[in-house]
């Protein structure tokens, strides 16, 4: 039987490195929903075209293909808008996700998901990693990742789950501060689940 492992928290919190842990520790087969996005956004799917309707053709490049930066300033500040992109997203995205778990051969499968519990793919897992850290810790590592403004990245931060939200419904939580020690407690997680 195939293990599921959810792998959850804000922009910030660290999901990317641990999930790379957690390929290492596991050989297990990631699914990251951003990935999922990023590749069905191109020109002539579904999807970009559910977004195109929704949002009109100024969230395009010149080359049909998505503009990320223009969707993130339209969804960042309009909840609305929000709550838009995200039933779209669920939509095509969670179903092709259930189809790669499907077609998976792997017996542990890490499940990269920011709203892993808002789309309902919690259900898919076996168990679910909450990955929580402090407020300016988050925002540190939107900067140097994304290369925007603090004032950017309050914003991105503010509209999302609270580390309550994640504590309250994870069935495990690992707070993220320094990430030498990330490696330590993923590994505790798995005895946990008995991985």
């Amino acid at each position: 039987m195939k293990k599921i492992i959810g792998i959850t928290g804000n922009s910030g919190s660290g999901k990317t490195t641990a999930t790379e842990i957690l390929r290492k520790l596991t050989n297990a087969d990631i699914i990251d929903a951003d990935k999922v996005v990023r590749e069905l956004s191109v020109p002539g799917t579904e999807y970009l075209n559910a977004i195109k309707e929704k949002f009109s053709e100024s969230v395009l490049l010149e080359d049909g293909s998505l503009n990320r930066k223009e969707l993130a300033n339209k969804i960042y500040n309009n909840k609305e808008d929000l709550e838009i992109l995200n039933s779209l997203t669920f939509k095509y995205v969670v179903q092709e996700i259930r189809k790669r778990i499907e077609e998976s051969n792997n017996t542990i499968i890490i499940l990269d998901a920011p709203l892993l519990f808002e789309s309902g793919l919690d259900k898919e897992c076996t168990s679910v990693i909450g990955l929580i850290a402090p407020f300016d810790v988050k925002v540190n590592r939107i900067v140097a990742r994304d290369g925007i403004s603090e004032e950017i990245a309050y914003s991105r931060i503010n509209i999302q789950a609270k580390d309550e939200f994640y504590i309250d419904k994870a069935d495990i939580v690992i707070e993220n501060i320094d990430s030498n020690e990330l490696e330590d407690k993923l590994k505790e997680a798995l005895r946990i689940l008995k991985i």
